[in-house]
């Protein structure tokens, strides 16, 4: 069948998703994280794409991009396989490491640009890995409030005032502002796989491993295993990280 052809952007500006292949993580440690990162930069100056925001989860990334003198498609090459190459040797494997395609949709108004930046940004409080967005090292909410790296830090607090600091302090409360939008993801009806799960449960608890919410008090333990139902994780997989039985885990409501 197919593949159906990508909506092409009047702006050329998309927002962007990779995931790694069969969901499997693709940063294992700070060091993955900063070569992608190093990567973004290196092909930026080759394929003159812009950035605006971008979000690194531990299998998956978000960029808000512009397209520069090459496709998107031909950008997203270069980086993949000089950054899989690098992982591949240092972690001793072989074959691929990303979704054979990205998902990208098209930005079209301003409105929806400043959207798509904030849902990036605020990915890891939604996945409970931190609960202010300024604490997550791998986005580029920081690249705004301390210095500019690889993004193009003028243009999105520009469209709140031609004042800069004004239009800094105005992007800063609008990336911080609790909504329930939801852009572009690779929504297939599936849960968070077990390595995102115990990501979450980790945070939410304040523990280093899941099986630790076996040893809480009982009050204590079923106030968490109800937060983290209502986020989303199945008995299943909740009694399969934390070893709590499957009965314990479904009288909590």
């Amino acid at each position: 069948m197919p593949r159906r052809a990508r909506e092409k952007s009047e702006t050329g500006i998309y927002h962007v998703v990779l995931r790694g292949i069969n969901k499997q993580r693709i940063f294992e440690d700070d060091e993955d994280y900063q070569k992608y990162l190093y990567t973004l930069k290196t092909y930026k100056e080759i394929s003159a794409y812009e950035v605006y925001a971008y979000c690194l989860m531990s299998n998956h990334v978000h960029l808000l991009m512009k397209e520069g003198k090459e496709a998107l498609g031909v950008a997203f090459r270069r980086i993949g396989a000089s950054y899989v190459y690098w992982y591949n040797w240092k972690y001793c494997r072989s074959g691929h490491l990303f979704q054979d395609r990205y998902k990208s949709e098209a930005v079209e108004t301003d409105r929806y640009f400043l959207a798509a930046m904030r849902y990036i940004h605020q990915n890891p409080v939604k996945a409970g890995i931190v609960k202010e967005i300024q604490d997550y090292p791998w986005s580029s909410f920081r690249e705004y409030t301390t210095g500019a790296e690889i993004c193009d830090t003028v243009y999105a607090p520009g469209l709140f005032s031609a004042n800069a600091a004004e239009g800094l302090e105005l992007w800063v409360k609008f990336n911080r502002e609790k909504n329930d939008e939801r852009c572009l993801e690779y929504d297939d009806g599936t849960r968070l796989n077990d390595l995102e799960a115990a990501e979450l449960i980790c945070n939410l608890a304040g523990v280093e491993s899941p099986l630790e919410i076996q040893g809480f008090e009982k009050a204590k333990r079923s106030k968490a295993l109800k937060q983290l139902k209502g986020m989303g994780l199945s008995i299943r997989q909740l009694e399969r990280l934390t070893g709590v039985s499957f009965g314990v885990i479904r009288g909590t409501v």
